[in-house]
């Protein structure tokens, strides 16, 4: 089997050699290539085609997000973020590249790990990111979601009260790209459960909020569910399950779900017993299987159930899943999502941002 060709983009050279070092040991990575600065991080790739990166965020010359955008527009590649920025504007900057294209992140060694443990991490997610296939991808795209080119059927519009979402690796630019489409005044509380690394998700709920017409904010466990006409999209904090229960939304510590928490599953079940056909669930790009048998509740109460299609998948492993199971009514390209919402809301789906 052909080894995995890797390139690695970091400035420290401390960082880039224990990188170098920790992929090289492994007999099924090659790794291709070395650069300290994005300027010649985008050379090698034009050059090697790689079959993955890993890159910093804070590079000299061009930035990891200027890089990123580069790359994913003119050499797609798959691209593992190894990073240890927790500033705001450096976790904005993260945001962006994810959504700009990068795969997935993973957090610089600390120093303080057992041996072995950030190493086997590192490279069982090179490998993993490695097998994605990702598309061209111009930044741009995400500013805006084009209307629908199929009819959307109208549903009982006045029985619905939330919208569900979950979304993994990928996520960041599809929930973007979903909350910029929906139209100004969208009347619907949206419940967020997104998986994200904790030591990542500190600024996200603000990056989303700029990202958008509508207001991003963590939720607070006990507050109540906003009524229908107070828009705004409520999201699970790292390590926390996100819940709909009495009417309010809880947090709360209970297990893992898919070694996931918050889970979507977790969401998705409690709101299929709340708000039952009342609800309308959003499965989006995503590894693993959180989220197939919750949506499958939501469909079985009545509610109506969309999930991402495959070509406008980061990777469609949770989608996939949950049609697998017969949860999902309407499977939707990403620009057609925000549509079918805004039908589902009552909102004239010619109010769609372009």
């Amino acid at each position: 089997m052909a080894r995995i060709r890797a390139l690695v983009i970091e400035d420290s050279s401390t960082v880039r050699g224990r990188i170098v070092d920790v992929l090289s040991a492994d007999p099924e990575v090659d790794v291709v290539g070395q650069a300290e600065d994005g300027k010649r991080g985008i050379e090698l790739c034009l050059e090697l085609r790689p079959d993955v990166i890993t890159l910093d965020m804070m590079l000299p010359v061009m930035s990891g997000l200027a890089t990123t955008e580069y790359i994913m527009a003119y050499c797609p590649t798959p691209i593992l973020v190894v990073s240890s920025s927790t500033n705001r504007g450096e976790l904005f900057r993260m945001y962006d590249a994810l959504a700009a294209g990068a795969v997935d992140v993973l957090e610089k060694p600390r120093g303080d790990e057992p041996d072995g443990v950030w190493e086997r991490k590192l490279v069982s997610m090179v490998k993993l990111v490695s097998r994605i296939k990702v598309i061209t991808h111009v930044r741009a795209r995400f500013g805006h979601v084009a209307r629908a080119r199929t009819p959307i059927r109208e549903g009982p519009a006045e029985a619905r009260r939330v919208v569900a979402i979950g979304a993994s690796t990928g996520g960041p630019g599809a929930i973007a790209a979903i909350l910029n489409g929906l139209p100004p005044g969208f009347p619907l509380p949206i419940l967020l459960v997104i998986h994200i690394g904790e030591l990542f998700a500190s600024a996200f709920a603000d990056w989303l909020s700029g990202q958008s017409p509508m207001r991003v904010e963590y939720a607070t466990d006990g507050a109540a569910l906003p009524p229908v006409g107070d828009g705004r999209v409520i999201m699970a904090p790292a390590g926390r399950h996100l819940i709909l229960r009495q009417g309010r939304v809880r947090l709360t510590d209970a297990p893992p779900r898919h070694s996931c928490r918050p889970s979507v599953d977790a969401l998705f079940e409690s709101v299929a017993r709340e708000a039952g056909a009342a609800a309308v669930a959003c499965l989006l790009t995503g590894m693993g299987r959180d989220g197939a048998e919750g949506m499958l509740a939501i469909r079985r109460a009545g509610g109506a159930t969309i999930a991402q299609d495959e070509a406008t998948s980061v990777v469609f492993g949770m989608p996939r899943e949950a049609i697998a199971l017969g949860a999902v009514e309407r499977v939707l390209p990403l620009h057609d999502i925000p549509v079918a919402l805004a039908a589902a809301a009552g909102v004239d789906a010619m109010q769609v941002r372009r």
